[in-house]
């Protein structure tokens, strides 16, 4: 449940060859600014390189007011709205949303990622059409600033990382004002209620409550 091929189709990330690389998305983490410094100049007419290491399709659309830190791709038909913040080592893909008053930070975000109001994402990789209501973010940092242990059930597994936010898988939803806590993995077409707090591994096909609760997805008839 919790690698990435589990929880990601990689032909829809221009970092599919980087993460073929790992078994664990969190282990790809401290590569992304490297690998978008290698890939940037590889991506040809279609992008054009708006200030250094800072690689935009002629097709996105940067809002004046939106600040685009080094070193970032921001791939074709995106949306960078007023305000956004992103601070460096970002691979957005096609046809996302980086939406108002949104920061982002060591990231890669799959192709038809919304991320539209009020988010912050930090040391994350959020999957193909996955969604981040208003307000919900990734914590990155544990407030007893120890490394991160990826909860799955009575498993823990040690990752040696300082910094991980969330792994949200294809098509995952989170609701308004809930908060990933460090480490959070959650598999492909999950949903978590809005106001959420969530925290460790939650099974792919299922819902979140804000109870904390977790339950199955009923089949669709």
């Amino acid at each position: 449940m919790m690698t990435i091929c589990d929880l990601y189709d990689l032909d829809h990330t221009l970092a599919k060859d980087y993460l073929t690389q790992f078994t664990y998305p969190w282990e790809a983490l401290k590569g992304i600014k490297d690998m978008i410094l290698s890939l940037g100049p590889t991506l040809g007419e279609d992008y054009e390189e708006v200030s250094e290491h800072v690689w935009v399709h002629k097709t996105a659309k940067v809002f004046p007011s939106a600040y685009l830190g080094a070193p970032c791709i921001i791939g074709p038909n995106t949306e960078v709205r007023h305000g956004a913040f992103i601070r460096g080592s970002a691979l957005v893909g096609a046809d996302c949303v980086v939406g108002n008053s949104v920061e982002l930070k060591n990231v890669i975000l799959f192709d038809h990622v919304q991320t539209p109001h009020y988010n912050y994402v930090g040391d994350s990789i959020l999957g193909y059409y996955s969604h981040m209501g208003a307000g919900s973010i990734t914590s990155n940092v544990k407030s007893d600033k120890k490394l991160v242990v990826i909860h799955n059930g009575a498993e823990q597994l040690e990752t040696g990382i300082k910094k991980i936010g969330a792994m949200l898988g294809d098509y995952v939803e989170v609701g308004c004002n809930s908060v990933c806590n460090p480490g959070t993995v959650i598999g492909r077409h999950s949903n978590v209620y809005p106001t959420s707090c969530v925290r460790g591994v939650i099974p792919a096909y299922s819902i979140h409550k804000n109870s904390g609760e977790v339950i199955a997805k009923k089949e669709e008839a």
